[in-house]
């Protein structure tokens, strides 16, 4: 009877898997990035009615929780080619539509996605900072949007950064879904090995410990960082 599990198979493939971390990592972190900046922009003009753009962040907030991520990479994959061709022969541009990345498609589909929970999280976050702080930055003769910048998005970061972290970590395994628009990460090469071999069972249990430590590792980290900010509110409190 064979035995229950391949151990010699899990080590060989552990490293061909492991080597496409740095993939994964940068997915997350570039998708991350660009996620704040949206949804910052979006809990902005939320939060202060802005004519319009409050409309349509309400619209694209709405979509995205309505829609699942896989879906909405697709919309991204195979609709921005078709998009910019439309527009390419309409304008008379010269775009080369195949020449883009694929990589490009899952960053637009997972900042997107990321955003609009994110401009929850930040919206509230802000709503949480004592409005006495605002009026205490216009009485010193700052801007309003100085007193955002220097005063309140400060301490609504700190704030918000819990939940940040989960973000982080849920987007992480969200990567995952980028093999199906042909990007080779963690995930997408357990497939490639397992169909290889036809040990599936085995390559997934070494994908899964692999994701776990990364995020272990992500956790320590925002553990970390999350303690420090919370001394230096404790600090600035007392004084």
């Amino acid at each position: 009877m064979p035995p229950f599990l391949d151990y010699g198979f899990m080590l060989e493939t552990l490293p061909q898997i492991a080597a496409f971390i740095p993939v994964t990592l940068n997915l997350t972190v570039v998708s991350m990035a660009f996620a704040m900046v949206i949804g910052l922009a979006t809990a902005l003009a939320r939060l202060y009615r802005v004519p319009l753009a409050r409309q349509l962040a309400g619209f694209y907030i709405s979509f995205i929780r309505g829609t699942p991520l896989l879906v909405q990479m697709y919309l991204a994959y195979y609709g921005i080619p078709k998009v910019l061709d439309h527009l390419a022969g309409h304008s008379g541009w010269t775009i080369n539509v195949n020449g883009i990345p694929a990589i490009v498609f899952v960053y637009v589909s997972l900042s997107l996605n990321v955003g609009a929970y994110l401009s929850e999280t930040i919206r509230a976050a802000i709503e949480a900072v004592d409005k006495g702080q605002m009026e205490a930055a216009l009485s010193v003769g700052m801007s309003r949007w100085q007193g955002l910048r220097k005063i309140v998005l400060p301490q609504a970061l700190v704030i918000a950064l819990p939940n940040f972290g989960n973000t982080l970590i849920s987007m992480l395994k969200d990567t995952s879904l980028a093999f199906m628009v042909s990007i080779v990460e963690m995930m997408g090469e357990a497939k490639l090995v397992g169909a290889r071999s036809l040990q599936f069972f085995e390559v997934y249990i070494v994908v899964a410990l692999l994701y776990w430590a990364v995020c272990l590792i992500i956790e320590y980290g925002l553990t970390r960082l999350e303690g420090r900010c919370n001394r230096h509110r404790a600090v600035a409190s007392a004084t």
